[in-house]
């Protein structure tokens, strides 16, 4: 089997994917996706980081790609729906940068509370100006903490010093939950109006990605400053830059952002109350590291015994269940393709009942998706 690495990774990781196994590693750094494309035709597996964009292979064939891994956590840069639909598993490696990102955010407060960078900039042009450079202590403030994911939980519980325990008084508000909008709002003009720090690590949904607008900066106490190393595309640019030029936002960190890299030209570059980073939250030795193996684990274990571990597209199955459900998988394909050519143009729905079989197998997930993936295709 091929399977081709983009990006760089440390040379643990990659002893890992031929170790003894029948595999042809093909390293490919290049985050162009019309220059991978040729590529992964023939792969098996494809293994990204961030920068580099998964190419969507044609409809009109069908790929050898039956795993796509990325080593990290976002994966706004994987096509997950084309993925779905020729049946790719798509795995992140959620736990690998945590601690590290949420390391960060911490620095990013530290940084905004005491104005570290500008203070440098300074320094270092030759200048000495004390007056300019007057912050404010973390002790008694409260931080509100957006996002509970893994980052959001572990931000408040950095490893600290003793001397150090007492700084942060913390208040945490969770993402929202499904039928809950309307507290959530309720709760969220509270949130925005009380805080002194925000850190946001929520990830981008429907329910988030207008969060932080000119009306949610409108109802800010003045003076807040904002911290975001997780969530890209939470925040609206040309409303965030106009909150720091009226006052209302007193500073910001980012270290991501909607377009990466970051144009040359950008407004946020202009600002001299934002701290900017080139997306540096997994950019540890250790995250570094983790991430890589995390990646090579459950890619050899999907495809050596077919676990699903860590998957965004598909639930979790351990080797044993798959095991199982394996010998159907040609079944439900098979299925899902007589189905497309016998249903009726006109039928809004199908009931497809697996009567004594369902019994049998603990786990009928996988089978209804690959009935699911052999019959959409030709109806779309």
């Amino acid at each position: 089997m091929k399977i081709v690495v983009c990006d760089r990774f440390r040379p643990r990781a990659l002893r890992f994917y031929s170790n003894g196994r029948n595999s042809m590693l093909s390293c490919a750094e290049t985050a162009v996706r019309s220059e991978l494309l040729p590529i992964v035709a023939d792969a098996t597996a494809l293994v990204v980081r961030s920068e580099t964009k998964s190419p969507r292979m044609s409809s009109r064939r069908r790929s050898s790609l039956r795993v796509v891994g990325r080593a990290g956590v976002g994966v706004d840069n994987v096509d997950i729906e084309a993925a779905t639909q020729h049946g790719t598993v798509v795995m992140n490696t959620p736990g690998g940068n945590t601690v590290t990102t949420a390391e960060l955010s911490f620095t990013m407060l530290l940084s905004l509370a005491r104005k570290v960078p500008q203070a440098h900039a300074t320094m270092v042009a030759g200048k000495w100006d004390r007056k300019l450079f007057q912050g404010v202590e973390l002790a008694e403030k409260r931080l509100g903490v957006l996002g509970m994911g893994r980052i959001g939980t572990e931000s408040p519980n950095v490893r600290l010093p003793s001397e150090c325990a007492s700084w942060l008084m913390i208040r945490i508000y969770g993402r929202p939950r499904k039928g809950h909008r309307a507290e959530f709002a309720r709760k969220w003009t509270m949130f925005i109006a009380r805080r002194i720090f925000i850190t946001f690590t929520c990830r981008l949904t429907k329910e988030t990605k207008e969060m932080l607008n000119a009306a949610a900066f409108a109802k800010m106490k003045p003076g807040v400053k904002i911290v975001n190393c997780a969530a890209r595309r939470n925040h609206f640019e040309a409303d965030l830059i106009a909150a720091l030029e009226s006052g209302k936002v007193a500073g910001a960190a980012l270290d991501v952002f909607a377009v990466e890299p970051l144009p040359a030209d950008h407004p946020y570059r202009k600002q001299a109350n934002l701290i900017l980073t080139p997306h540096l939250g997994a950019s540890t030795e250790e995250a570094q590291e983790k991430c890589g193996i995390e990646v090579a684990e459950v890619i050899a274990g999907y495809l050596l015994t077919g676990e699903v571990r860590n998957a965004v597209n598909l639930p979790y199955l351990d080797a044993k269940t798959y095991e199982q459900v394996k010998p159907y998988l040609p079944l439900g394909e098979a299925l899902g393709k007589l189905l497309a050519q016998l249903a009726p143009s006109s039928a809004d729905r199908l009931h497809i009942n697996l009567r004594r079989q369902r019994r049998l197998l603990p786990n009928i997930d996988p089978v209804s998706r690959a009935i699911l993936r052999a019959f959409c295709p030709p109806a779309i």
